[in-house]
């Protein structure tokens, strides 16, 4: 299946479209399931249809992705519900789960907010500290969230408990082939919902880099590397695409494409070494080597005029050079 193209400004305006109306749909039904008809049916399509735009190019859905992520703290809960589910498709690629497994995983990912969606967004605008009983809310989210999908008509075991205990801490040294079923989709769950939340905006403070975000899930309480994180590097690299980075000459880049080298993507420099923004992104490939990145950096620092069309075309041409 071919990469999709991204000639023009228009042509990445209609991608992103695709995704927000993905979110857009989303969000309606996490934001008021009472009035879904169908409701499990309409959640499995999401499923397939997140499916289908990730595995036109994987690259491009994660740009787009991250680029929500991390500069827009609008419709947050709908956001981070798909930024979940298209890491959590991508770590059961990693680790080969069953597709009974993958299924209720990508659904409850979906779906892990849904007691407390309204709620969520409002969180991602809050200043203020938490009033009691917003905390209350957040503490028997999952529990509620567990009995909406019920009255829904959903009778899968393993979605219904994950959603139910994706906050629940559990051991993370413990292999995950000697987990059963659902201790070890809550524990994927649980990683990736902390990664993407440590990267996402919020009124009350700026997101973190994914360099910061991926050293706080890589160790477990024993010090060893957890297998979950370990997994995620794997799938969507050290510096996923659409995270910005500096190098070691002093320009920022964004990512635009993985390579076989989690630490080695694709990028585009967008500032120069003397801190001037370009008028058209340059292509460094630092699987060549010089420069190597220094750091991710978080995009809320970041004042840029951004011309993704242009990033995106130089990622494609690389590819088709590596």
């Amino acid at each position: 299946m071919p990469q999709l193209s991204v000639q023009n400004e228009n042509e990445y305006e209609d991608l992103l479209g695709l995704w927000a109306d993905l979110e857009s749909g989303l969000s309606v039904v996490l934001g008021s399931p009472d009035s879904v008809l169908e409701f499990q049916l309409r959640i499995c399509q999401y499923g397939r249809w997140m499916q289908s735009l990730l595995q036109r190019d994987p690259d491009l859905g994660l740009y787009l992705l991250f680029q929500l992520a991390t500069n827009s703290s609008a419709g947050y809960s709908a956001s981070h519900a798909l930024i979940c589910t298209v890491l959590c498709q991508l770590i059961a690629q990693e680790l080969t789960l069953e597709p009974d497994e993958y299924n209720s995983l990508v659904r409850a990912a979906l779906t892990m907010n849904i007691g407390m969606t309204g709620l969520q967004d409002q969180l991602a605008l809050q200043t203020e500290k938490l009033s009691p009983e917003q905390s209350q809310a957040i503490r028997n989210h999952g529990i509620k969230g567990q009995q909406l999908l019920a009255e829904r008509g959903i009778r899968d075991a393993l979605w219904l408990g994950i959603v139910a205990d994706h906050h629940v801490e559990g051991a993370d040294d413990t292999e995950l082939r000697k987990l059963a079923p659902d201790k070890r989709l809550i524990r994927i769950l649980r990683v990736v919902d902390r990664y993407a939340a440590m990267i996402s905006p919020r009124k009350s403070r700026e997101g973190r880099s994914v360099t910061e975000s991926v050293r706080s899930i890589l160790s477990t309480g024993s010090g060893n590397t957890d297998e979950v994180g370990g997994a995620l590097v794997r799938a969507v690299g050290l510096y996923p695409p659409g995270t910005y980075v500096e190098l070691e000459d002093k320009a920022v880049a964004v990512v635009t494409r993985r390579s076989s080298t989690p630490d080695l993507p694709h990028v585009a420099v967008v500032v120069d070494a003397q801190g001037t923004q370009l008028r058209r992104p340059v292509m460094r490939r630092s699987v060549s080597g010089s420069p190597r990145i220094r750091t991710a950096l978080a995009a809320s620092v970041l004042q840029l005029e951004r011309h993704h069309h242009l990033v995106l075309q130089l990622g494609a041409q690389a590819s088709q050079q590596a």
